[in-house]
Parts: C-alpha cells; sequence; structure tokens
C-alpha cells in the first residue's frame, strides 16, 4: 500500500495509483499519518513523519519526500530500521527561486503599505509610499546556501536584473560565474537582499539571530525561504519593530501553521505565506513525477534515484 500526507498532483495520483493501493491522509497531522499510515509499504511525505511510524513492526519498506528538504524525515531512524528515503531535489528551484524575486521587488515597492493603506485610506494615502520605492536592478543579494535554489536564484538575479551575488556556502570552490564567495558577517554587512536558501541542520539552527541582524544596513531586506528555526524568531520581530531592517517575507516559521496573533500578522514590513514557496503547478507536476518514478523503481525491486541513504540498499535487496 502507498500512503500520501497530502494529496499530489491528479495525474501523480492516477500514476501512483496504477502501482498498488493508494491511500491520503484525511489531514496531515502527526495523529492522523499514525493512525492512517499503518500497513503501509511507501510513505509519500510532504508533512513531518512521527517516529512511530518508521517504528512499527512491520514498518514501511520507503519514504519517498515530495520535495527536497529531508527534515521531515527521521532520516537516522529510517536508516537504521532499513527503510530507503529519497527526496526529489532540484524539482522546484526555480519556484522557489521565482518567489525571492517576486517577494524582494513587492518589499523594495513597499506594496505592503500600499495594499493596506489603498483599501483602507484611499488612492492619495497608497500613492505616497510611491517616491519612497526601489528598483531591484543592480543591487546586491546575499544568498546563504548555494544548492539547486540558490544557484538557480543566482542565475535569474545576475542575469534578469544585473544583480551581484555574495554567495555564503560551505562549498566556495564550487560556484557558478559571478558568485562571490564570501564569510556569512561580510555578506550581512553590505547585503541589499539577504537570502535564506539553506538547509535546516545543527550549523544553520539559529543562523540569524541578533548579532546578525544588527550587521545588517537599515534598508536591507530578509527573505526566508529556507526552514523557520534558521532565524531566530524573537530577534526578527525585534528588528522589524524597530526598523532596524526594513522589511521581510517569510514563507516559514518556527511553528507552523503560524497562529493568528503572531506579532508577524500586524506588521507592515512583512510578506508573510503558508510554506508555499516551492510549490505552483509546475512544480507538483514536476516532484510528484519524480516520486512517481522512484515508487515505480521500488516495487520493481530497483534502486531509485536520489537515494539519500545509498548505503543501506544492499541490505534493503537482501
Amino acid at each position: 500500500m502507498i500512503f500520501t500526507t497530502h494529496p499530489l498532483h491528479p495525474q501523480v495520483m492516477a500514476d501512483l495509483a496504477t502501482l498498488g493501493p493508494l491511500r491520503v491522509a484525511t489531514t496531515p497531522t502527526p495523529a492522523a499519518i499514525i493512525a492512517e499510515s499503518h500497513g503501509a509499504d511507501i510513505i509519500v511525505v510532504r508533512a513531518p513523519i512521527p517516529p512511530e511510524v518508521l517504528l512499527r513492526e512491520p514498518g514501511p519498506k520507503a519514504v519517498l519526500r515530495h520535495g527536497a528538504g529531508l527534515d521531515m524525515i527521521p532520516l537516522d531512524l529510517a536508516t537504521a530500521k532499513g527503510i530507503l528515503v529519497t527526496n526529489v531535489p532540484g524539482a522546484n528551484a526555480v519556484t522557489v527561486a521565482e518567489h525571492v524575486i517576486w517577494t524582494a521587488l513587492a518589499l523594495l515597492r513597499r506594496y505592503p503599505k500600499v495594499s493596506v493603506d489603498l483599501q483602507a485610506k484611499g488612492w492619495q494615502a497608497a500613492r505616497s509610499h510611491a517616491d519612497l520605492g526601489r528598483e531591484l536592478s543592480g543591487r546586491k543579494i546575499a544568498i546563504v546556501g548555494m544548492g539547486n535554489v540558490g544557484r538557480t536564484l543566482h542565475r535569474i538575479a545576475q542575469h534578469g536584473f544585473g544583480m551581484h551575488t555574495l554567495a555564503v556556502t560551505s562549498r566556495p570552490g564550487d560556484l557558478p560565474d559571478g558568485a562571490q564567495p564570501v564569510a556569512l558577517r561580510i555578506a550581512l554587512q553590505q547585503a541589499d537582499i539577504l537570502a535564506l536558501c539553506c538547509p535546516l541542520t545543527p550549523a544553520t539552527t539559529n543562523l540569524i539571530g541578533a548579532g546578525e541582524l544588527a550587521l545588517l544596513q537599515p534598508h536591507a531586506i530578509l527573505i526566508n525561504v529556507a526552514r523557520g528555526p534558521v532565524v531566530n524568531e524573537p530577534a526578527l520581530i525585534a528588528a522589524l519593530q524597530s526598523h532596524q531592517i526594513s522589511g521581510a517575507a517569510l514563507d516559514v516559521f518556527d511553528t507552523q501553521p503560524l497562529s493568528p496573533a503572531h506579532p508577524f500578522m500586524t506588521m507592515t514590513n512583512v510578506i508573510l505565506t503558508p510554506h508555499m514557496a516551492g510549490i505552483t503547478q509546475e512544480s507538483m507536476w514536476r516532484m510528484g513525477q519524480c516520486v512517481v518514478r522512484q515508487t515505480r523503481a521500488i516495487v520493481s525491486g530497483q534502486q531509485p534515484e536520489h537515494l539519500v541513504n545509498a548505503a543501506i540498499w544492499g541490505q534493503h535487496r537482501r
């Protein structure tokens, strides 16, 4: 049986159904996932998987991430249990990169304030923000994390807007042309736009705190399409409320869904989106098709592409 935490692209659902019985969680909560994934051989992941699911006997044979980040899967536990883990790297890179550009443009043109004032106060009040708008072209963008998303964002920023990329990466020797490797401190001091595109690891948890935010220029904006805990949320709230930085676009948060009472909800220098930076019709199709290919390989006894814990393939085969 194939179990998915969310409905997928309609054609992807149809293709998966040809590979075995298919069940979709009634709601992507831990309780529903635990209760409804019983008997699943393959689990398709778009929500955090509780460890209890992997500890069952018999447990799933494979856990397939419908996306790139692996923080939703207890990877060490899965590996110890001999459970295959795959992901779909790069399939939504252009989607996330476009989201960064879209939100950067909106913040620089003061769209949140323009929209609120146009609806609440009228034409002239909204138009008064126009003279304070800024262009994206030619600015410096600091990209933290130069994986598929970071590299795609660099390409769009450089070739589409003539921007200069400051790259914060653990692999400075493997950068595309035009991306300048710099230390985080230098990137923060020089950036007009800070784009967080890195995975969540112990090293990147609370990577951007009060000290780092203090290094940003007052006109700088922060865009987080990585994971919420990469940024110290109380420190960011303070920096936005005091106008220590100009604004932020946030797609991810410490706790999701975001509470209606959260301080971010009332800020007019913030753009909020519900963890949707990587989701479009096109990206859902691409990610889903890769999941179908990997599912087909697994049920056929073949090694799937993008097998994260490849060291256990021999054990799995036996």
